[in-house]
């Protein structure tokens, strides 16, 4: 099936949900573009609400995610739904993926050639989603949406553009996890005000994106 151009009409709701159910069915499960499928337990496609405004993109399934079939569903996964709850929102009213929908070898870094077959995967489901925000996780999801070498630090608290669409970076919850500063969470939590502001969510009462 041919990359989905941004320009083509709006679908439905339904229809986007019917597309990416097929594509996940018909080609990412049984997918065997790069070695990653040799060592994978489930592929990952994907999951969240069709119309979302919002897309999260992550580096690769984790362990967890491996047996499950569910992106950032481990520990990582828990700081993300705390970080999307404190926008004022639920899990199932953004879409959440990754560049790669099977698990690197020990959490590695996806190399090249696994990036280069996976990802029109992940174009097709932002052509089809067509998000207001694209939040990049991380520096090699972020990297490859900007097609860019910078440093996460210099890239991030500010928007950036991918096909029209607004794309904000942030530090991977894992980053967070390890390095739990208050400097930290604090460049997170601005990062996400930012998308709120652009789209004019209320979100709960001021607090940091990673306290429950």
């Amino acid at each position: 099936m041919p990359f989905q151009p941004l320009d083509l009409p709006e679908l439905s709701d339904g229809e986007k949900r019917r597309q990416l159910t097929a594509m996940d069915e018909a080609e990412v499960r049984g997918c065997t573009k790069c070695d990653l499928c040799k060592t994978r337990t489930r592929t990952v496609f994907g999951e969240g609400d069709p119309g979302a405004k919002i897309f999260f993109i992550g580096e690769g399934p984790g362990e967890t995610e491996d047996l499950t079939g569910r992106p950032f569903v481990g520990k990582a996964g828990q700081l993300l739904d705390k970080m999307i709850a404190a926008m004022g929102l639920g899990r199932e009213q953004v879409f959440i993926a990754n560049i790669v929908k099977c698990r690197p070898p020990g959490n590695r870094v996806p190399a090249p050639e696994e990036v280069t077959s996976c990802t029109p995967y992940l174009e097709r489901q932002l052509a089809i989603v067509r998000p207001k925000v694209i939040v990049t996780l991380g520096l090699p999801a972020t990297r490859y949406m900007l097609q860019s070498s910078a440093t996460m630090g210099s890239m991030r608290g500010r928007f950036h553009s991918w096909r029209g669409i607004k794309v904000m970076p942030t530090y991977h919850p894992s980053y967070v996890l390890r390095v739990y500063t208050e400097q930290t969470r604090a460049a997170v939590w601005s990062d996400l005000q930012q998308v709120m502001a652009l789209l004019s969510l209320p979100g709960p009462a001021r607090k940091t994106a990673e306290k429950s």
